[in-house]
């Protein structure tokens, strides 16, 4: 992913060119001029379960931030359960809320495993086109240390971070909105925008979980095909896309789990990558019911591959 793509915080660090795939882009250092309230990493309250906000000290989403963000140096967060676990990194429910006010909001705490716990037989296709800059770094990463173990662990924090925020913009400024807003980036911890019942917490459900009726399946069908447009306009793909990568929430079709997104133009495997996403997603709505000719995976990859500038 190229520097000038990525949102404004992460480019200017210490006055000095960055791009998302170096290390310092998540260890990002606290502003020396305005320290943060208190230690986010901290111990909770044992009796309430909360700590200080993390905002201060994070790399944070696309301005303006949307309405509902808590942004108040004085909120806490408080945990509040288990979202999702996963093979790389397991999701959690977290409240920002600024006590003695009715300012609140639920966001998705995306934290990537200890890279000791974390499984990289995919690494090397996916990190292709992402190259720090330092030989020693490529090294490490190729030989898969303990140093380039947690590098890696570090890119795709960064690299889903980068892509999010990425889309967002786009999606903003043309009214197809196909991302959660992410929030902020600390470490290799991804806070983002919470998609569900906001009164329960729960998560929206993935399009694997619906049966929709034909009229829904078609709908679903043509938000897909646009968000895929996005990706490919902006030279990404998503790269592991399924029926599980995707949320249905009012009715509005969104595109989750991006660290392995794909450079299409700069890594060599780029158009398998984004032939593979489609066949995917083309198979399980036609298994549904929706038209061959409508779900045509040849078709939507020569399509999406000429809005990506290959021909």
């Amino acid at each position: 992913m190229r520097d000038h793509d990525l949102p404004a915080p992460e480019r200017r660090t210490r006055g000095k060119r960055r791009f998302d795939d170096d290390e310092q882009l998540f260890l990002k250092r606290g502003r020396a001029a305005e320290p943060a309230l208190a230690d986010p990493d901290a111990e909770p309250d044992p009796d309430t379960g909360e700590r200080w906000s993390s905002w201060d000290d994070a790399v944070h989403g696309p301005q303006p931030h949307p309405e509902w963000l808590v942004t108040e140096l004085a909120a806490k967060d408080t945990e509040l359960g288990m979202l999702k676990t996963g093979k790389e990194a397991d999701v959690h429910l977290v409240r920002r809320a600024v006590p003695g006010t009715d300012r609140s909001c639920l966001l998705a705490a995306k934290r990537y495993r200890d890279p000791q716990h974390r499984l990289f037989h995919r690494d090397a296709g996916y990190l292709e086109g992402r190259r720090v800059r330092r030989s020693r770094e490529n090294r490490a990463m190729a030989g898969r240390t303990a140093f380039g173990r947690q590098m890696i662990a570090g890119q795709w924090a960064a690299a889903e971070f980068a892509a999010l925020a990425r889309l967002w913009e786009v999606g903003a400024r043309h009214g197809t909105i196909t991302v959660p807003y992410p929030v902020q980036l600390r470490g290799t911890e991804l806070m983002l925008e919470f998609l569900g019942d906001q009164e329960e917490g729960l998560a929206a459900p993935r399009l694997a979980q619906l049966r929709p009726e034909a009229g829904e399946l078609r709908e679903l069908w043509g938000q897909l095909v646009d968000a895929l447009v996005v990706l490919a306009r902006a030279g990404l793909a998503h790269g592991d896309l399924s029926p599980y990568n995707l949320l249905v929430h009012a009715g509005r079709l969104v595109l989750i789990d991006l660290p392995q997104v794909v450079d299409v133009v700069a890594n060599p495997q780029g158009p398998e990558f984004l032939a593979r996403d489609v066949r995917v997603v083309a198979t399980w709505f036609a298994a549904r019911g929706l038209p061959a000719a409508d779900a045509d995976p040849a078709a939507l990859s020569a399509l999406l591959l000429r809005e990506a500038g290959i021909r």
